[in-house]
């Protein structure tokens, strides 16, 4: 089945992705500079930047940039005076990232922010509070419960958060695992029923990333 899903994915991508326009030349520098293969795959960056598009968004977080694959879909649906935050634990991965953002001609509209996550989201907060519509959370899973804390005192009225990674090939479902990673998408979630203020669903999906999907959130 998984060579059917990267047929398809190929379909869709040859499709709806002309040549040039899948920042093809950001996975190379990637893979170049030895970073986990781990970055979104071209529709699904394709997904992120029509849905902030959709959103109308103008000010987006993004926690981890990786080599900045996703932040360059996600900064190419700015509007001109738009801006985006991302935020990158590993030194190097920012560096890389911010290699490949300049080389897209997008410094002006995307800063990495280098440090836990967790020590730096507060800081921003006191700078950047209820600004974001649009919030893309893609770092360590274990620490999406706090992630999404923070999404909430960050994001403005109306604003849209995406979770990737969430399916864990399945083991979501598994309420025995030990995966710390597992155990953080099952708490993530179960504070999301609990919270009130956002209305989401789940989408599992398969491709070139494999077996695996996403969550879509709404605040209120």
């Amino acid at each position: 089945m998984e060579k059917k899903w990267n047929d398809v994915d190929a379909v869709f991508l040859n499709s709806l992705l002309p040549a040039g326009e899948d920042h093809e030349y950001v996975l190379e520098a990637n893979r170049e500079a030895e970073l986990p293969q781990i970055d979104v795959s071209p529709l699904q960056g394709k997904l992120l930047h029509l849905l902030a598009k959709i959103r109308g968004a103008k000010r987006i977080l993004e926690i981890g940039t990786l080599g900045g694959y996703s932040t360059i879909w996600l900064a190419k649906a700015l509007p001109a005076a738009g801006k985006l935050y991302t935020l990158e634990n590993h030194p190097y991965y920012a560096e890389v990232a911010r290699s490949n953002i300049e080389t897209a001609g997008l410094a002006d509209k995307a800063e990495i922010v280098v440090g836990n996550a967790i020590d730096t989201l507060p800081a921003l907060y006191e700078k950047q509070k209820d600004v974001f519509d649009f919030i893309f959370l893609d770092a360590d899973k274990q620490s999406y419960p706090e992630y999404l804390k923070w999404a909430i005192k960050l994001a403005a009225p109306g604003a849209v958060i995406v979770a990737d990674n969430v399916v864990r090939r399945g083991e979501v479902a598994n309420e025995q695992s030990t995966d710390e990673r597992v155990q953080g998408v099952q708490q993530f979630l179960k504070l999301l029923s609990e919270e009130p203020r956002i209305e989401a669903t789940a989408v599992q999906t398969v491709g070139s990333k494999g077996y695996d999907g996403f969550v879509l959130g709404y605040i209120k």
